[in-house]
């Protein structure tokens, strides 16, 4: 029976089964279980991002069937089908870590083709880690039918012997350790075996769960989702509500371009810096303000982050993984805290506004989610340079560089041309200190790619040569990164921007508190360099050639252009 609250919306799914010629469509769905009864009630996609392969993403199967089961019981026929979803800790320090931002947008694709495809009436989304949950929401505005989007929440932090809140970060720094004698190789080996205690994202604020939570900032996904932990028991009530949600939503007509507006984007932007979150949360809401129409330019983030705190002692910035800042109230108290910096009558997922959802929400560590007026930060987690070394701009996470007298540096530089030789130069001694450490043809066309260079970033660490080195690069960071890392470096090497001319020895100066990065080289001896530059040649194929062909600057959250004349 058809429920009356649905029979007279204006259903996409009457396109697979109304008309009478239809017959053949109405047969094949009769194969994949639903009925003659059936036709006519919306058709929802749970569109889930389970697989075998990453620890993120193994408990979506059994809450996709939540959701289905909340699907059900508000008069919708659910229909699931899965994503890809690359593992950036699987892909680092190789070539496969050059397939993980293009998956963001082959993640949009598919889930857009399936969506339209099919005339999905809404959709739920399963997704965790770094590309497939911006992915999923791009797909959501492309398609802008009803959606809620059930973020799949982070990992417990680990334990081991006198080692706790251990994250996937500090398993990195681990192997700088070993590199110094710190740790013994077998010590290291017990470790591995007992670091990462279970599904969910990485505990730390990487990508992953900073994304999680700025989708529920966004007002995408049900209360509490973002910091409530992947094995939490309230996760599978959560579940059965995002299904039962997402039919209110189809009955109200609240689409993803409803709710992702841009005052919704200024919230994302408010909470990122409180969080201290990922860089590349910065390559994710460009690109979700893009598919949202919504002008946003990078230096909006760098206005924000001088009015915002940030308040969250969390790694990697902080002490303590994401799971306990969920106990000290999670994303809805920090909301509360920041509320004087948000729009609160944002519409959201729920029905209701932003300010309804966090209502009552307190904070209840104050060690964990600092007030405004005693900040870890006195600014946001991010900061954009602009100098003649980045003309149109990089980033850096200012919160994580944990030598307050790293935050200005000058010094000579060491160019590598791609990561592996720089990370062969740190395991063999060959940098100094006082040197910057430039890796470069590493970008969205470079790379291609824009490769996380978290390998580099974190045997630094764990060495200590962040505490006198600094690393300049026109590739990423893992959310996890430490230290004076800038990345994002634009325009890119292989556009041939000034991070192309860069020679060994020339001095780099940088000066976060003011936003500069700069080449200390004359202007008519760069003008001779750039005459004399040619752009490596590169033999590529697939999809890194496409995304090559067609990425856009690192300052423009490295989308694919849309084809001139259309």
């Amino acid at each position: 029976m058809i429920d009356s609250s649905t029979e007279n919306l204006p259903l996409r799914s009457r396109d697979l089964h109304e008309p009478l010629e239809r017959t053949a469509h109405r047969a094949l769905l009769h194969v994949v279980g639903v009925t003659h009864g059936d036709l006519g009630k919306p058709l929802v996609a749970i569109v889930n991002s389970w697989n075998e392969v990453v620890p993120g993403h193994i408990h979506l199967r059994a809450l996709g069937e939540l959701v289905k089961q909340g699907v059900r019981e508000a008069g919708g026929i659910p229909l699931e089908f899965d994503t890809i979803a690359l593992c950036d800790g699987l892909a680092q320090g190789h070539v496969g870590m050059g397939f993980s931002l293009p998956s963001r947008e082959a993640i949009a694709d598919t889930v857009e083709i399936m969506l339209e495809g099919h005339r999905f009436d809404a959709a739920v989304m399963l997704s965790s880690c770094d590309k497939i949950e911006p992915g999923h929401l791009m797909a959501a505005l492309r398609v802008n039918i009803p959606t809620v989007m059930l973020t799949g929440g982070p990992m417990e932090g680990g334990r081991y012997k006198e080692h706790s809140e251990i994250t996937l970060s500090t398993m990195r720094e681990f192997a700088g350790q070993v590199k110094i004698g710190k740790l013994t190789r077998e010590e290291l080996t017990e470790i591995e075996k007992a670091a990462l205690p279970g599904p969910g994202s990485c505990s730390m604020m990487g990508t992953a769960n900073t994304m999680g939570c700025l989708i529920e900032a966004l007002g995408m996904s049900p209360t509490g989702c973002g910091t409530m932990l992947a094995v939490d028991p309230r996760r599978p009530a959560l579940a059965r509500e995002a299904g039962r949600l997402v039919l209110e939503c189809l009955r109200s007509s609240l689409t993803p371009l409803k709710i992702v507006t841009r005052q919704a984007i200024e919230n994302a932007m408010a909470v990122d810096m409180a969080l201290g979150g990922s860089t590349n949360s910065v390559l994710h809401l460009l690109a979700i303000a893009h598919e949202a129409d919504i002008p946003l330019e990078l230096d909006e983030f760098d206005a924000v982050a001088r009015r915002v705190p940030h308040l969250c002692n969390v790694k990697p910035s902080g002490q303590y993984s994401v799971g306990r800042m969920d106990e000290a109230g999670g994303l809805p108290a920090l909301m509360q805290e920041l509320r004087a910096f948000l729009h609160l009558d944002a519409l959201t997922v729920t029905g209701k506004t932003l300010g309804e959802n966090i209502a009552g929400a307190t904070v209840s560590n104050r060690e964990l989610i600092r007030p405004l007026s005693d900040p870890l930060f006195p600014q946001g987690s991010l900061a954009i340079l602009r100098g003649g070394l980045a003309p149109d701009g990089a980033v850096v996470k200012q919160t994580g560089v944990r030598f307050k007298s790293m935050l200005t540096h000058r010094g000579p530089a060491r160019v590598f041309e791609n990561m592996e030789e720089a990370v062969r130069a740190v395991m063999g001694d060959a940098i100094r200190p006082g040197d910057v450490v430039v890796v470069r043809y590493e970008g969205p066309k470079g790379g291609p790619g824009m490769r996380e260079m978290h390998q580099i970033t974190s045997i630094m660490v764990g060495m200590g040569l962040d505490e006198h080195c600094g690393l300049v690069t026109d590739g990423r960071f893992s959310g996890s990164t430490r230290g004076p890392c800038i990345g994002h470096v634009s325009p890119e090497a292989v556009e041939g921007g000034p991070i192309a001319l860069v020679q060994d020895g020339d001095l780099i100066e940088y000066d976060i508190p003011n936003r500069r990065l700069d080449l200390l080289v004359a202007a008519d001896e760069l003008a001779r360099r750039g005459a004399a530059w040619k752009p490596p040649k590169r033999e590529l194929k697939g999809i890194l050639a496409r995304y090559a062909c067609l990425a856009e600057s690192a300052s423009k959250g490295a989308i694919l252009r849309e084809p001139i004349g259309w």
